[in-house]
């Protein structure tokens, strides 16, 4: 039995956490913070409650599975899950509107027929076939797999865009997948939303981020009942069940060398706490940054995935009912200076204090600099919210109060202003995150900033897929 300390305690680490010690490790968890879950964390005020990281999860299996290796009750019997039907609203800038079925591809193809005229459906259905072909080409390597010792392969583009024509370059974006594939505006702001939604911006992110409406449109969308901090909440129930130790409120300094490896760590406080192994499920750029663990500088950084990117949320206390027409999640596309924001107004009775009141979420991606002053956030939310409206019958008059999230209130739950986005193949290997295994023998990676699935944090899965290898891949066994 080895000795693990374990750096966060985000999903991802306690993911590895719960894995670890049913393999019969000693695993205790270092937390920085007052509390568990990372990015999947709660607000609550007044009898409101809401998600202030993802709402939805996307492939749910992969929780399954995790909850299948560390205990014989299944995820269901922890947790409500219920697919989101329609899978999203999209409102567009011209006021078009579109229902999209969840996990169906002909409900797709016939929505966008009805709503965008006859054709669309069909384009759309023909990119979901070449972003098939991405996928395939991907999902092993990226999210079952160890990550090569080799990772040249990954950092070439494997979707098959379209032929250009003969004084066209060759398609190396997604915003121009769109424009030349899909050929419709409508339809091509709805390719840059699924960009805009996991943290990339269309005009740089590859080709290969179409495995992103494939992935929500063939394995669908899922709610947790309670919110996604639910999940947070049985993940961390069933680590406590397997004897894994949590220690809050103790930031980890330094992960402690001897003799070129890894042998634990020193708290904040002073306190040494010697370890067979350390993983960690911190952002990795943050651990070179700070000096937690020594080496590497700039873009150079294990895992430095640098997509520049982050999330503001407005969470809304509204008066009034939720109107009987209501869907759980709209798309309300940008326009002028409005933002596309992500709007969730989940049917769910435990997030408000009483059928005549109702909790919603808005949310958009922003660049991580230039930092806004408060007057400039209180602007950009005004702008949201006036999105919003659009998806929100009477949205101004209902407000009773509102609570923003900024950048830096992500920073400060998580190290890491920016939100690491999907690990995604081509772009020249640029959006691929750390290995698991880091430069330092002995110290391993895991979570969101980690292969495999560093972008499924998004709906924080990664630590889920990542804990396999560690436990199946490692040699955990006691060291010294």
């Amino acid at each position: 039995m080895a000795r693990i300390v374990v750096i966060g305690a985000g999903l991802g680490a306690m993911a590895t956490a719960a894995r670890l010690a049913v393999a019969g490790h000693g695993v205790t968890v270092y937390e920085r913070g007052s509390t568990y879950g990372g990015a999947v964390g709660r607000f609550e005020r007044d009898g409101f409650a809401f998600d202030t990281g993802p709402g939805l999860l996307h492939l749910p299996a992969v929780y399954r599975d995790l909850f299948v290796k560390t205990g014989k009750e299944p995820l269901e019997e922890r947790v409500a899950l219920t697919q989101v039907d329609p899978a999203a609203r999209h409102v567009f800038a011209d006021g078009t509107r579109v229902d999209l079925p969840n996990a169906s591809r002909a409900g797709t193809v016939a929505a966008l027929d009805t709503a965008l005229g006859a054709g669309a459906g069909e384009r759309w259905g023909d990119f979901l076939v070449r972003a098939r072909e991405a996928w395939d080409r991907t999902r092993r390597p990226l999210l079952e797999e160890p990550r090569p010792a080799d990772p040249a392969p990954l950092a070439r583009e494997p979707y098959p865009a379209l032929k250009p024509g003969l004084l066209r370059r060759p398609t190396t974006t997604l915003a121009q997948v769109g424009a030349r594939e899909l050929r419709e505006p409508r339809l091509a702001a709805l390719l840059d939303a699924y960009a805009w939604s996991y943290g990339f911006d269309p005009a740089t992110a590859p080709a290969s981020a179409a495995v992103l409406p494939y992935m929500e449109q063939t394995f669908g969308s899922w709610y947790v009942g309670g919110g996604l901090r639910a999940l947070a909440d049985a993940v961390y129930e069933r680590c406590r069940e397997r004897r894994v130790a949590f220690v809050f409120d103790t930031p980890v300094e330094a992960v402690l060398e001897k003799d070129g490896r890894a042998v634990g760590i020193r708290t904040a406080g002073g306190d040494t706490v010697e370890a067979d192994h350390v993983v960690s499920g911190a952002p990795v750029p943050a651990l070179y940054r700070d000096r937690v663990v020594e080496g590497g500088a700039g873009d150079g950084l294990p895992g430095h995935q640098a997509i520049g990117t982050s999330r503001v949320t407005a969470c809304l206390a509204l008066r009034g009912p939720r109107e009987s027409e209501a869907v759980h999640r709209t798309v309300v596309h940008a326009e002028g200076e409005r933002p596309t924001v992500t709007v969730l107004r989940p049917d769910d009775p435990a997030l408000r204090p009483d059928a005549d009141h109702e909790s919603v979420t808005v949310t958009a991606t922003v660049p991580t600099a230039p930092e806004r002053d408060a007057a400039g956030w209180e602007a950009f939310t005004e702008r949201m919210v006036e999105a919003a409206g659009r998806a929100v019958p009477g949205l101004r008059e209902r407000l009773l109060w509102q609570h923003v999230r900024t950048p830096e209130d992500v920073r400060r739950d998580t190290g890491a202003a920016e939100v690491p986005g999907p690990a995604l193949a081509g772009a020249g290997g640029r959006l691929l995150p750390a290995d698991n295994r880091s430069p330092l023998p002995g110290l391993w990676f895991a979570g969101g900033w980690s292969h495999p699935g560093g972008g499924l944090a998004h709906a924080g899965m990664s630590g889920a897929l990542v804990a396999g290898f560690i436990v199946e891949g490692a040699d955990f066994r006691g060291s010294r």
